[in-house]
Parts: structure tokens; C-alpha cells; sequence
């Protein structure tokens, strides 16, 4: 039985792969540069490079790819990384903008499946929704709190 190719291998793998993930990440960190919601979450602003290499190797990993984020960084363990910055449904809106369209430019300028991007985006929805830390803690019913 012939295991299922993984989105990193689907567009392309290697070399291809890898333009691929920097282009999208690179779409994606050009329009955050210009954003006044999310440029201030990023300690080294107006500086992208450190998020932009960290994001492209996440992501190349994440779909199949090379394990170079992991090797260098640890368990991504994203809430734990993100949990200093207020991310709020707007924050998390203006993230999902940004990606959604530098999906959408990304896939149509490398041509791939329109499943490909589908499938980046099923990811970056929940994601995106997982990341929000706004809602206060601990996180406890009203029941509990009015005694009953």
C-alpha cells in the first residue's frame, strides 16, 4: 500500500516546495508590513525576516516538508509562542485576510490543484481561531461563578 503524498510533495517537493512556501509567506508578510493591527504584534518590526524564515519553515514542515523548523526551534508549540501577544477576532480576521489572499495569488501563480490552496486554508482557519487568547483566564462557567 502506497502512503498518500503529502501537500509538500503534491506541489512539487524540494526546490519547488520551497519557492512555493517562501512566495506564499512572502505575500503574506508584505501585506502584514503595511497593516496597523498586526505589524505592532511583531517584536522586530518594522523587521520581517526572522518571522518570515520561521513561518516558511513551519509551514514547509507542517505539509510534508523538511524538518528544519523543529531541528532549530523545538516542538512549534504555536499558542505558547503566541500567547504574549493579544490576538482578538480582529487580529485573527486581518491574519486569515492576509493569508486567504496570499494563498490565492500564490496557488494561481504556481498553478497547482485548486484543492492545494482548499487545503492550506482548512488549516489556517482553525489555526487562526485556536491562536485567540482574548477570551480571559481561567475559563469558567457562569454556573461555577454565581455559586451554583
Amino acid at each position: 500500500m502506497t502512503a498518500e503524498a503529502t501537500l509538500y510533495e503534491r506541489i512539487g517537493g524540494g526546490a519547488a516546495a520551497d519557492a512555493f512556501f517562501a512566495e506564499l509567506v512572502g505575500r503574506f508578510y508584505d501585506a502584514v508590513a503595511g497593516d496597523e493591527v498586526l505589524l505592532p504584534l511583531y517584536p522586530e518590526q518594522p523587521d520581517l525576516r526572522g518571522a518570515r524564515r520561521r513561518l516558511t519553515l513551519f509551514l514547509a514542515q507542517y505539509w510534508g516538508g523538511p524538518t528544519t523548523y523543529s531541528d532549530e526551534r523545538g516542538h512549534p508549540r504555536l499558542r505558547m509562542r503566541h500567547m504574549p501577544f493579544r490576538i482578538g477576532t480582529t487580529e485573527r480576521d486581518r491574519w486569515l485576510l492576509h493569508m486567504g489572499d496570499a494563498v490565492a495569488a500564490t496557488c494561481a501563480d504556481h498553478d497547482v490543484p485548486a484543492d492545494i490552496a482548499d487545503e492550506l486554508m482548512g488549516y489556517f482557519r482553525p489555526a487562526a481561531e485556536h491562536l485567540r487568547n482574548d477570551t480571559g483566564l481561567p475559563i469558567t462557567s457562569s454556573a461555577f461563578r454565581e455559586g451554583g
